[in-house]
């Protein structure tokens, strides 16, 4: 009986795929979901407060910045919560959102699962205006909403095609969750920016440009805004895009402008 075992954890792993799918808002993509949303918005909420309340961490507030990321973050998320209410996804999030401006050079930003965001003030000479901004953060967020994080743990998962490790992800280990998401986020160390794949990355592009255009924020300033990123960059810092996890910046601003017209739909100054 021991040459059919390969067959029964093949079958019990392409079982687990088959009924652990979800759906990307807006997009429609069909996704691979092991890890329940509590449970990594739980460990992401508190890798989050542990961010916060590291000596190392310097969060500005009280600055007309830091009111900018907090009230563009704000306009992002009551638009987003609509569009989820109006098209039968609300019950499928429960975002306890928090929009911090963290004192750094680095030119970053991220949004965590269960929308943990933190902008670093680094980004901000890039961003340069409020739709620059909107840019950025609906990008970051967008990552949440599609559950690019839980993806990427389910797809590690499922590679290792190991049932007793599927069963153990999925069975509200939340420590071990939330040493997974301190990992991809940097928490406890030298703060680092995930890094998703580069369909991850458009799809975010994508989503972003909807989000921020149901903001208020025109989608035609995020043309400018990565045309910034891009020249802000160091000469020959870039990897070849096919080695890289994020589109090369002349195919995301490609993708971005052809994406414009979708986004547009949705737009209302």
């Amino acid at each position: 009986m021991k040459s059919f075992k390969p067959f029964a954890m093949l079958a019990f792993v392409a079982s687990v795929v088959v009924y652990s799918c979800s759906t990307v808002p807006l997009t429609g993509r069909k996704q691979l979901s092991l890890v329940s949303d509590d449970q990594i918005n739980q460990a992401a909420a508190q890798s989050y407060q542990q961010l916060l309340s590291d000596p190392k961490t310097k969060v500005i507030s009280g600055t007309s910045d830091a009111q900018r990321v907090k009230t563009i973050g704000s306009r992002l998320a009551v638009a987003i919560e609509k569009y989820l209410k109006d098209n039968g996804y609300a019950d499928q999030y429960n975002f306890k959102w928090e929009f911090n401006l963290i004192q750094s050079p680095e030119i970053n930003a991220w949004c965590m699962p269960g929308g943990k965001v933190a902008v670093y003030s680094g980004i901000l000479p890039v961003t340069k205006t409020d739709a620059g901004l909107a840019v950025v953060m609906g990008h970051e967020i967008a990552h949440a909403i599609a559950r690019h994080s839980a993806e990427q743990m389910s797809k590690q998962m499922a590679a290792e095609a190991g049932g007793a490790v599927v069963g153990a992800a999925t069975g509200g280990q939340s420590q071990a969750t939330q040493a997974v998401i301190g990992q991809l986020y940097g928490v406890g160390g030298q703060l680092a920016l995930l890094k998703y794949s580069r369909d991850n990355e458009s799809e975010a592009d994508r989503l972003g440009l909807t989000f921020m255009a149901m903001a208020g924020y025109d989608p035609n300033e995020a043309v400018a805004f990565w045309q910034r990123m891009a020249a802000s960059k160091q000469a020959g810092g870039a990897p070849p895009e096919f080695l890289s996890t994020h589109p090369s910046d002349a195919t995301r601003i490609r993708n971005i402008q052809n994406r414009i017209p979708e986004a547009m739909k949705y737009y209302k100054k």
